[in-house]
């Protein structure tokens, strides 16, 4: 399952910076997504060799945050069992959480004047100066509330998760992120009347001033000033959150699990769902990740003996990042290198079927719509495919090139290793295309995040029953006198 982060978008509405040159053609690369411009052979492959279909990670109309999305689709309804995002960015990055312990998932941010965010991010590329700030700030003291402790450490990026351990402690308060640039710095305030929220509202704040206090004077910020960067003076406390108490995946839905997801929000998810946490070289989560390895290393893990995993999770996370930064040329860029990814995912989980026996199905989509256009999450649904491995890797093989799988054509596959074709059936629709205009015509329609694990079930569940019936036809045939 490769859920890739932000992949879809809407239709530009000017300019030919993502492929238009001008003319009729930039005309209509306006009326086109990037994900519909951009060369996307595999993604191709997987939606013309299975079904598809629309999603709504939670709902219809709702620009849901990946953290949500992700707890919908893994099958546990966010309006239920979600508590925040603060736990699973803290958790991610490494941090223990205990009961009664509360997190967030915080922003290192440029605080002006008069307490105005004047930018909510103070620097993407932050790797090498966040760990530093970050152990500067671990164990900062809370003015009035010497019964607490603070544990702060480096996620990625801008991020980093931060931990408040103590007593009377409450996750209903907001944070103080203002959410967009240019706005006051917000004071946390409680969801509710107990004294645990309103005692934990008034430590949120004091600590924010803390934090605040002890990062205006440092060195690093100094210099960042003089070297005409924008200092990262303040931490913004977002998502306040304790660690969800819910059924793991494997209690959940009887299989065994691993995720190769180096953002800490999703590893953090995945960890407290139980799903086995696996460590791909050089995936960083962010544009220097290394994709191919994120492939290498799902390949490696399903091809071990012990434990024998029945999902795989792949998250991929800088298309986000290039939708957040409004870069289209960055998105085309990481989507291409995303398929690439899929593409030797999909012909290497194909070997491992042929030497094992056991089919494989691989399913690609995303948890929101991220358009360039925006810099934000927004509410169109998502592209939703899945196909058997086999069927993908044969037509991956067997294309002439981009345009025989994107333009149309046959949805006849070859199955058999020979040279002779063979027709199997197979559970497949008419759509030949991976975007939000292709998969639209699937036969899945449109569904909700929820649905998920039980239409990759059953497509599993069905693929077996069609492979057993069709070496039951083989069997009888071999069997027929000649």
């Amino acid at each position: 399952w490769v859920l890739i982060d932000g992949v879809g978008d809407i239709g530009r509405g000017g300019g030919s910076g993502a492929g238009g040159e001008g003319g009729e053609e930039e005309e209509e690369s306006v009326k086109r997504s990037l994900l519909d411009i951009a060369q996307m052979d595999a993604c191709c492959s997987v939606a013309s060799s299975g079904i598809s279909g629309l999603m709504d990670p939670v709902q219809a109309g709702l620009a849901c945050g990946s953290d949500t999305a992700h707890l919908s689709m893994f099958g546990y309804d966010p309006r239920k069992y979600y508590r925040g995002r603060g736990a699973f960015e803290t958790m991610g990055a490494g941090l223990d959480m205990q009961p009664g312990d509360i997190a967030f998932k915080c922003n290192f941010a440029y605080l002006g004047k008069d307490g105005i965010v004047e930018s909510r991010r103070a620097d993407r590329n932050f790797e090498n100066v966040g760990p530093i700030l970050c152990d500067f700030l671990n164990g900062i003291a809370i003015p009035s509330f010497p019964q607490h402790s603070v544990a702060v450490k480096y996620a990625t990026e801008h991020r980093c998760g931060l931990r408040v351990r103590g007593p009377s402690l409450s996750d209903n308060i907001t944070g103080t992120d203002p959410l967009k640039d240019k706005l006051p710095l917000r004071r946390s305030c409680p969801l509710d009347s107990s004294e645990e929220a309103e005692l934990t509202a008034k430590l949120v704040n004091s600590l924010s001033q803390a934090i605040t206090e002890a990062l205006q004077d440092h060195q690093i910020n100094k210099d960042r000033v003089e070297q005409g960067k924008l200092p990262a003076n303040a931490v913004l406390l977002r998502g306040c959150g304790a660690r969800v108490k819910v059924p793991t995946f494997e209690e959940k839905h009887g299989m065994r699990s691993f995720m190769i997801a180096p953002t800490c929000l999703i590893r953090g998810l995945g960890m407290s769902l139980e799903m086995d946490i696996v460590d791909a070289p050089g995936a960083t989560g962010d544009y220097h990740t290394d994709l191919q390895s994120k492939a290498r290393t799902a390949l490696a893990t399903f091809k071990k003996k012990t434990p024998e995993y029945e999902l795989g999770f792949v998250h991929v996370k800088a298309v986000d990042d290039a939708g957040h930064d409004k870069s289209a040329e960055l998105k085309l860029k990481f989507l291409k290198k995303v398929d690439n990814m899929i593409g030797e995912l999909a012909k290497g989980l194909a070997e491992i079927e042929q030497e094992t026996g056991k089919p494989f199905v691989i399913c690609v989509t995303g948890d929101h719509s991220t358009p360039v256009a925006y810099g934000d999450h927004s509410a169109e649904p998502v592209p939703f495919s899945i196909a058997p491995v086999k069927a993908v890797a044969s037509k991956l093989r067997t294309a002439g090139g981009e345009g025989e799988i994107r333009q149309g054509g046959s949805k006849k596959r070859p199955f058999n290793d020979g040279g002779e074709e063979e027709e199997e059936e197979v559970l497949s629709d008419s759509v030949m295309r991976f975007d939000e205009v292709s998969c639209a015509q699937g036969w899945l329609g449109r569904f909700q995040g929820l649905q998920v694990m039980g239409i990759i079930q059953r497509f599993r569940q069905s693929l077996e029953r069609v492979r057993r019936g069709g070496e039951e036809v083989k069997r009888k045939k071999t069997a027929e006198p000649r």
